[in-house]
C-alpha cells in the first residue's frame, strides 16, 4: 500500500502549507487545459478555419457542463473534508460513497442529452454555417464520453476533500500527453479535424479516470470506505446537493453567459467566432492560478471550519487573494500588451490573430478582479455558504454579464474588445456582494466562538 500523500490542512504554518496544496492543483489545472489548448493549437495548425470555430463553440458548450459537474462535486469536497476535520472516518466514506450515486446518475443523463441533442444545441450556439457539421461532430463525440468527464471530476473532488492534490497532477499528466498524441495521429495525421480532437480529448479522459482508479485502490486513505457505502443514503443525498447544487448552478449559469457571448459573436462573421474562440483558450490558461486557489481555498476551509479553527481559514483566504493577485498581475500584463503573441500559437489566420488579441485585453483587466471573486467564492464552498454563491452568480452572470454584453455589441462600431468588458463589469458586482456576505458571514462565527 502507498503512503499516505494527503496534507492536513488543520497544522503547520500556514503559507507554505496553502502553496504546497496549491502547486499540484495549479499544475493539474494547468495539464487538464493543455488538452483543449492542444486541441485548438494542432487545429489552428493543421486543420481549417471552419474546424477552428466549431471546436470553439463545441469547447464552450462542454466547458460549461464541467463547470456544472465541478460545482456539484463540491458537495462531496465539502463533506469529506468536515468530516475529516473531524476525525469522523466513517461518515466521510459513507459521503463518497453516495457521491458515487449521484454521478453515476449524472453521467447518465449528460451522455443522452449531448449525444442525441448534439444538432440541437449546434443550431442554438448559432454556430456558423460553415462551421456547423464541425461543432455537431465536436459535441456528440465529447457526449458518448461523458462518464469519463463525470468520473474523472468526481475522483478529483475526493482527493480535494482528503487534501491530496498530487494524485490527480500524476493522472492528469499521463492523460495530457495521450491527448496530444492522439491529436497529433487525428488531426495532423488523419485530418480529422474537429472530430479528431473530440476523439482525443474524450481517450484521455478516459485513461486519466482508469489510472486515478488504480491509484487510488493502492492509497492509503484518511476514511474508511467499504462497497456498501455505495448505496443511497438520503440524509446524505440532501446534505451533498444541498451544498453542491447552488454552486453547479452558479457554474451553470457563469458558462451559460459565457455561451450567450459566443452566440452573439458567432452572429457577427467566423472571423470573430474563431478569434473568441482562440481568445478563450488563452483565457484557460490566464484563469489557472486563481482558480488554483478557489479550489485549495475551498479544501483549507472545510477542514479547519469542520476542526474550528476559524482564524486559520480567514488568514488563508488572504493569503490566497494575495498571491492570486500577484501572479495574476504578471498574466494581466501580458495577456494586454502581448496578446498578439499568445494568440499566435494557436493560429497561422492574421485576422483571428488580431480578432483574439483584441478580446484579451478585456479579459487582461478582469484577470485582476478575479482574483479577489475566486478566493471569495472558494471560502464561501469550503463553509458550505453556496446558495449565496448561487445569488452572487446569479448577478454576474445573468443580470450583469449577458445584458451588458448585448448592449454593447449593439452600439455602433463596437469591438470585441468592448464587448469584452461585459466581464469585468460583473466581477466588480459580485466582489462588493461577497466583500459583504465575508464580513456577515465572520460576525456569526466571532458571536459563536
Amino acid at each position: 500500500m502507498q503512503k499516505n500523500s494527503s496534507i492536513s490542512l488543520t497544522e503547520g504554518k500556514l503559507f507554505p502549507t496553502l502553496i504546497k496544496f496549491a502547486l499540484p492543483i495549479f499544475f493539474a489545472l494547468l495539464l487538464q487545459a493543455l488538452y483543449g489548448g492542444v486541441d485548438m493549437l494542432i487545429i489552428g495548425r493543421f486543420a481549417t478555419t471552419n474546424d477552428v470555430s466549431g471546436v470553439a463553440t463545441g469547447a464552450i458548450v462542454l466547458q460549461t457542463i464541467t463547470n456544472f459537474i465541478v460545482g456539484l462535486s463540491m458537495g462531496v469536497t465539502v463533506l469529506v473534508g468536515q468530516y475529516i476535520g473531524q476525525k469522523r472516518k466513517e461518515e466521510a466514506g459513507k459521503a463518497v460513497g453516495t457521491g458515487i450515486i449521484i454521478f453515476a446518475l449524472l453521467s447518465i443523463l449528460l451522455t443522452l442529452i449531448l449525444t442525441f441533442g448534439a444538432s440541437t444545441i449546434t443550431t442554438l450556439m448559432k454556430a456558423p454555417l460553415e462551421a456547423y457539421a464541425q461543432t455537431n461532430a465536436y459535441i456528440r463525440i465529447c457526449g458518448i464520453g461523458s462518464v469519463f468527464i463525470v468520473a474523472y471530476n468526481l475522483i478529483g473532488s475526493i482527493f480535494r476533500g482528503m487534501g491530496d492534490a498530487k494524485t490527480p497532477l500524476i493522472t492528469v499528466a499521463i492523460a495530457c500527453v495521450v491527448n496530444i498524441v492522439g491529436d497529433l495521429i487525428l488531426i495532423a495525421g488523419f485530418k480529422m479535424g474537429a472530430a479528431g480532437a473530440a476523439i482525443a480529448t474524450v481517450g484521455a479522459q478516459g485513461v486519466s479516470v482508469i489510472l486515478s482508479l488504480l491509484l487510488i485502490q493502492r492509497k492509503e486513505l484518511p476514511f474508511s470506505f467499504q462497497r456498501k457505502d455505495i448505496r443511497i443514503d438520503k440524509e446524505l443525498i440532501i446534505s451533498e446537493l444541498k451544498i453542491g447544487a447552488p454552486l453547479a448552478l452558479q457554474n451553470f449559469l457563469l458558462g451559460i453567459s459565457f455561451v450567450v457571448i459566443q452566440m452573439i459573436v458567432n452572429t457577427i462573421n467566423m472571423i470573430a467566432s474563431a478569434g473568441v474562440g482562440v481568445a478563450e483558450k488563452i483565457c484557460m490558461f490566464i484563469m489557472l492560478i486563481p482558480i488554483a486557489f478557489m479550489q485549495t481555498i475551498s479544501s483549507f476551509t472545510a477542514q479547519n471550519l469542520g476542526a474550528k479553527q476559524v482564524d486559520r481559514a480567514k488568514r488563508a483566504l488572504r493569503y490566497g487573494i494575495l498571491s492570486s493577485l500577484f501572479l495574476g498581475s504578471i498574466m494581466a500584463f501580458f495577456a494586454f500588451f502581448y496578446g498578439d503573441l499568445l494568440s499566435a500559437v494557436f493560429t497561422k489566420d492574421l485576422a483571428v490573430i488580431g480578432a483574439s488579441h483584441n478580446y484579451l485585453k478585456a479579459y487582461a483587466i478582469d484577470t485582476l478582479l478575479v482574483s479577489f471573486i475566486f478566493c471569495y467564492i472558494g471560502y464561501f464552498n469550503g463553509a458550505g455558504k453556496t446558495f449565496f454563491v448561487l445569488l452572487q452568480g446569479l448577478v454576474g452572470s445573468i443580470i450583469i454579464r449577458i445584458p451588458a454584453a448585448y448592449l454593447i455589441s449593439r452600439i455602433p462600431g463596437a469591438t470585441l474588445f468592448h464587448i469584452g468588458l461585459a466581464n469585468p463589469i460583473s466581477t466588480a458586482v459580485q466582489i462588493v456582494l461577497c466583500i459583504i456576505m465575508y464580513l456577515k458571514i465572520n460576525h456569526t462565527y466571532e458571536r459563536s466562538l
